[in-house]
């Protein structure tokens, strides 16, 4: 591939000034050997922007935002506009510890003040006693600029500002090491905005969070005021915290100024329109479908030239009408069909005990835990990051411990939060599941294209896949094993939200038991029964009403939970209504749809 790499400043005039581009990409194509992921997509990121961007998994998201940041390394076709002056931070997906077990918070999200404090005090120090005073005076220069550069005169404050924003105050002076993964992560996103580069990019931040942390990172987005380029499936997050959505699907993208509710109606207005226009053009051709059969048969049969010039005629009508069909990339969406199976359904029952368990490291996480659950319930197990939900649920699976009994007729299996625990990345997907259960290739070949693996990928290594693909082929397992009880431990991270929808339908159509480890709330409104909470080192019993009640009190305006709900609702009677092509009702409905919206 050729690749056209402009760095140079790029500036829109407008009615109301000057608006600066920070990033521009034009006509942009990128392709890996398995697979073709853009297709001349163009966009632009403008200063102060907070845009989301979204795709469904393996469309290629983070792959374009490593071009972003090193397009050194990559052979693409197409121009990338990026302003030389455009310093860049970002935040990976991943929880990386990259600083020693003593160094503080506080030491770490302000490393970089220090690291320049430290350099101004030495030279001034050094100047005391050197003669070369005009060379040190150009470095205190350099250095103290640098400093003003990311306001270092008020790091102290500001770190203090952003921490009691994150629900981190009193966490200041902890070691880094003693922080679960989620405050860590929330650390990170800290310490990259005080370090004032003109663009932030997050790579999935909100990951493993709880809903705390998730609620703090939409904190630190919206008080942020420079330019952030965030790749995110929470809808939480996609509600309440941003003004621009690159949409990326099907080797092609869509840029929308506007909040992510208002573009997700705007596709469905669009989807209603364009399937109606389908449905219009499947008539034609059917009709074209009779006259060309009956015109074949005379011109054959009859031998009647005139019929075989008019057959001719009618093709190439009918080859228009098969051309100009409407592609829509963006409003149809191709969704895993994820189907959770049982082997066997057994009655009602209990599937699990839970005995006086307790589990400790450094400390003890849980102690004298006691519960049950049905062979048909659907539990949440929640609780903050760190209190031992993982390890609760991992020692359910290995079944060895004398406090926990599983019923002798239930059946396991087990999705974990580390993808690396049940798929050999080694492997490619074909190879991990040939000893799952199926008898051919062409069994497992059919089974997995029900998750949007075709025959190009399933010969692809699990390690090149991205979070969300390895997600989705650990649904495709657990699904294989046909158990009667499910152990997820975050089965909606990396997830895009239509996979995300999937799965709700899956887990509301099984007819087994389910222990779930989420922070997603949402998900856990549409899916579960009732949830177990860890609190005070032990867990109790929350029915859904009290959740509910519990999670408006502390995170939501009211009804808000409610609203999404009932906008749901509508939105799969919209569905009904487009797959029996009654689009009167869709466009009916529609209008219902918008009431709710504003609502929100």
């Amino acid at each position: 591939m050729g690749r056209n790499l402009s760095l140079k400043f790029c500036a829109l005039s407008t009615a109301k000034g000057m608006i600066l581009n920070m990033i521009k990409v034009e006509n942009l194509s990128y392709s890996f050997p398995q697979k073709n992921l853009y297709n001349k997509i163009s966009f632009t990121l403008e200063d102060g922007q907070h845009c989301a961007f979204i795709g469904t998994s393996g469309s290629g998201k983070s792959t374009l935002i490593d071009i972003i940041i090193d397009p050194e390394k990559y052979m693409f076709d197409g121009k990338l506009e990026i302003d030389p002056n455009c310093r860049i931070g970002y935040v990976s997906q991943f929880s990386q510890l990259d600083k020693p077990k003593e160094t503080t918070v506080f030491e770490y999200i302000g490393e970089k003040f220090i690291k320049l404090q430290n350099e101004i005090t030495s030279i001034c120090a050094e100047m005391e006693t050197s003669s070369d005073i005009d060379t040190l005076l150009e470095k205190y220069q350099q250095a103290q600029d640098a400093f003003d550069a990311i306001n270092g005169d008020e790091f102290e404050s500001n770190i203090n500002k952003k921490l009691n924003l994150a629900d981190l105050s009193n966490h200041k002076g902890l070691m880094i090491s003693e922080l679960s993964g989620g405050e860590f992560k929330l650390v990170q996103v800290i310490k990259e905005m005080l370090n004032r580069p003109d663009l932030i990019i997050m790579d999935e931040p909100d990951v493993f969070l709880d809903f705390e942390n998730i609620n703090s990172l939409k904190n630190l987005i919206n008080s942020h005021k420079e330019t952030i380029l965030v790749i995110t499936h929470n809808r939480y997050l996609l509600n309440h915290c941003f003004n621009k959505i690159l949409h990326l699907e099907n080797m092609e993208l869509q840029e929308f100024d506007g909040t992510y509710i208002d573009y997700n109606f705007s596709l469905l207005q669009t989807k209603i329109e364009l399937q109606e226009l389908a449905a219009q053009d499947d008539e034609e051709i059917k009709r074209n479908d009779i006259l060309i059969n009956k015109l074949r048969f005379l011109a054959t049969e009859v031998a009647d030239a005139s019929k075989g010039r008019a057959l001719k005629a009618r093709v190439k009508i009918q080859q228009r009408l098969m051309a100009r069909r409407i592609k829509a990339p963006f409003v149809d969406i191709k969704q895993p069909n994820i189907s959770l199976a049982t082997d066997n359904k057994i009655e009602e029952t209990i599937a699990l005990k839970v005995n006086d368990y307790s589990v400790a490291f450094d400390e003890i996480l849980l102690e004298n835990v006691n519960f049950e659950i049905k062979s048909t319930d659907k539990v949440a197990l929640i609780g903050p990051n760190g209190t031992g939900k993982t390890t609760l649920l991992k020692d359910i699976y290995k079944n060895d411990n004398d406090s926990i009994e599983i019923n002798g007729d239930v059946k396991v299996a087990y999705l974990s939060q580390n993808q690396g625990e049940i798929l050999n990345e080694s492997n490619t997907i074909l190879e991990e599941f040939a000893d799952v259960g199926f008898e051919t290739y062409q069994e497992i070949k059919s089974y997995l294209s029900n998750y949007c693996f075709n025959d190009k990928l399933i010969n692809q290594k699990i390690g090149s896949l991205s979070g969300g693909e390895k997600n989705i082929l650990q649904l495709a397992k657990v699904s294989a094993i046909n158990a009667n009880m499910l152990l997820l431990d975050e089965p909606t991270s990396h997830l895009d939200t239509y996979s995300q929808i999937a799965l709700e339908r899956a887990i509301q159509n099984y007819n087994g038991a389910i222990l779930m480890i989420s922070h997603d709330y949402n998900f856990i409104v549409n899916c579960m029964d009732y949830v177990l909470m860890v609190e005070n080192k032990t867990i109790r019993k929350m029915s859904m009403r009290k959740f509910r009640q519990m999670i408006y009190a502390k995170h939501f305006d009211k009804d808000y939970l409610e609203i999404e709900q009932k906008k749901k609702s509508v939105e799969t009677e919209i569905a009904l209504a487009l797959k029996n092509t009654d689009f009167e009702l869709a466009k009916t409905l529609s209008v219902k749809l918008e009431e709710l919206i504003k609502l929100l």
